[in-house]
């Protein structure tokens, strides 16, 4: 399937389809920080950060990084007209209010009843949850971007996470290199699959049960 980069740009792709032009978005760290690249030009979005930044743009050109103006996770970031600042205080209570229409974030592991584990795999050093679980609590939609499989390749689409939570029952959309996965009251329902794989390699690589509908999306493969 090619290079890694191109899978995490081709999820972050995929994403950025959901956010629609007005919306309040969050993104997390990792792949969701690609998203803003792959935005339609007349989708005008708010991209909120936890440090205190709203309306984030694209990612600066080499050497015209602004030394004090960066993303949560510290990376240098560009502004949009309209942008605005603010303590993380104030940061969080959007969030918490529930002002965010979309959050994306990483995943370690999501489970059949939308269950969300992506903060830390024990015995492993992290600097903390950071935002993500009032984000996968609070935000209108949670959006999931992960590979399908870990390392090892073992399901990270499971009956029941086994890693520490972030939080219950608050994922909507699966996003990963094989498929599109919605999280609904039935169960999982398979939205669409990413050339190459098929149907049949989907549901081989997810340990939980899927809901396949007798037409499945096939999103081919774009050489750019």
């Amino acid at each position: 399937m090619g290079m890694g980069v191109n899978i995490r740009e081709r999820i972050a792709k995929r994403a950025a389809q959901e956010i629609k032009d007005g919306m309040m978005v969050n993104l997390g760290i990792g792949i969701p920080s690609l998203v803003a690249n792959y935005l339609a030009s007349e989708c005008r979005v708010m991209f909120h950060a936890e440090n205190g930044v709203l309306g984030i743009g694209k990612e600066p050109e080499k050497g015209k990084e602004d030394p004090t103006l960066c993303n949560a996770a510290g990376f240098p970031v560009t502004t949009v007209p309209g942008a605005s600042y603010f303590d993380s205080a104030v940061a969080f209570g959007m969030i918490r209010s529930g002002y965010l229409d979309i959050t994306i974030l990483g995943g370690l592991e999501v489970s059949e009843q939308g269950d969300l584990a992506n903060w830390i795999v024990p015995k492993k050093r992290v600097p903390g949850i950071g935002g993500a679980m009032e984000l996968a609590k609070k935000a209108k939609k949670v959006i999931v971007v992960m590979n399908h499989t870990n390392k090892k390749g073992d399901a990270k689409i499971v009956k029941q996470c086994r890693l520490p939570l972030t939080a219950k029952a608050c994922v909507n959309l699966i996003i990963t290199d094989m498929a599109v996965i919605e999280v609904t009251e039935q169960g999982l329902l398979l939205k669409e699959v990413m050339e190459p794989y098929s149907t049949e390699e989907v549901i081989e690589a997810t340990e939980a049960h899927l809901l396949v509908p007798g037409e499945v999306k096939i999103v081919k493969r774009k050489l750019d």
